[in-house]
């Protein structure tokens, strides 16, 4: 039976960063994002997406993306059939996920009931830091208190080496993962690898470029390799297999929760570690990733804790966890026991 008609608003949204951001080829100090509204008989559910930057993703980009298949939205349509009608990406995440509301609020139950998931938990969640001068990682590490794990952005410009060891001389007490996004090539990595060994480091993510993993075929590393860029959907995962050990899912990826939970629990079928991830943006965008974190060993979703504001009510943050209050974004259900 088709879904019955559905009211689509759009809206592109600006949010100031407390501080510029940087990683390897870019430095962000405001976050664009696109906000996804579907109503249905007085019943609304929203979506957001910021979309992904190195595919030259934008707001503008993604709501051009959404407004040209607008007519078939507005016909009515599911989970199932929004998955061929926009490729993975910003656009559709904020579609996936506004739907996904939509039928938490019509049907009353939680989007955690209806993905099939036990009541969520509060997540340990990694605190992301910028690839600054070493001094001021420092800082920011030391002054991260609430923070019980960080990662740490390094983008091969010969200060790296400093960069790790200035954390964890300041925060000896966390656990510690570092994110190459695409900076190194193997030679590189093999050369890293005995100093992250020394600073106890958990985890390294994504150290070579896209389309040259197979460089890592065979690599000596007792430190889990992650993948992020290297991943964006379920049809990438089987290739990473002997490469990678740990998945960074991430919703704007891989196009919706829809397209997160699949990748997670075929992921994990495939022996990989999980990770949920997130680009940067405000709680609404966390909580649908928050639902994937029930799934995963890894949690990095640290993305409202990098802006000027946040929307009300919001995911809230406490001794080193991230928790999403029931009604954030889908129906709140019964209270939590």
């Amino acid at each position: 039976m088709p879904a019955a008609p559905l009211s689509l608003e759009i809206a592109i949204q600006s949010w100031p960063l407390h501080r510029p951001f940087r990683i390897t080829g870019h430095v962000f100090d405001q976050l664009d994002l696109l906000v996804c509204t579907l109503s249905r008989k007085g019943v609304s559910g929203r979506g957001e997406a910021t979309g992904v930057y190195y595919h030259d993703e934008t707001a503008a980009g993604l709501a051009e993306q959404i407004e040209a298949v607008r007519s078939d939205i507005e016909a009515g349509i599911d989970w199932a059939a929004l998955q061929d009608l926009l490729p993975a990406g910003g656009a559709r995440n904020a579609v996936d996920c506004a739907l996904w509301a939509l039928e938490s609020h019509e049907s009353g139950q939680p989007a955690w009931q209806l993905a099939g998931l036990e009541q969520p938990r509060p997540l340990l969640t990694t605190f992301t830091l910028g690839a600054d001068a070493p001094e001021v990682v420092a800082e920011r590490a030391r002054t991260a208190t609430a923070a019980r794990a960080l990662k740490l952005k390094l983008i091969g410009d010969g200060r790296d080496a400093e960069r790790v060891g200035a954390v964890r001389r300041v925060r000896p007490d966390v656990w510690l993962a570092v994110d190459a996004n695409q900076a190194f090539d193997r030679a590189q990595t093999e050369a890293l690898l005995p100093l992250l060994l020394e600073h106890r480091v958990s985890l390294l993510e994504q150290p070579c470029p896209i389309g040259d993993e197979e460089s890592l075929r065979g690599l000596d590393s007792s430190i889990p390799l992650a993948a992020d860029e290297s991943v964006q959907t379920a049809a990438d995962l089987a290739g990473m297999v002997g490469l990678f050990d740990t998945i960074n899912i991430k919703l704007d990826k891989c196009g919706g929760l829809t397209e997160g939970l699949s990748m997670a629990r075929k992921a994990r079928a495939l022996g990989f570690e999980v990770m949920v991830g997130n680009m940067i943006g405000t709680s609404l965008s966390c909580a649908p990733a928050f639902l994937v974190g029930q799934l995963c060993s890894v949690v990095d979703l640290d993305g409202p804790w990098h802006l000027d504001g946040d929307i009300e009510p919001a995911v809230q943050y406490r001794d080193g966890l991230v928790d999403c209050p029931p009604g954030l974004w889908s129906a709140a259900g019964a209270d939590r026991s």
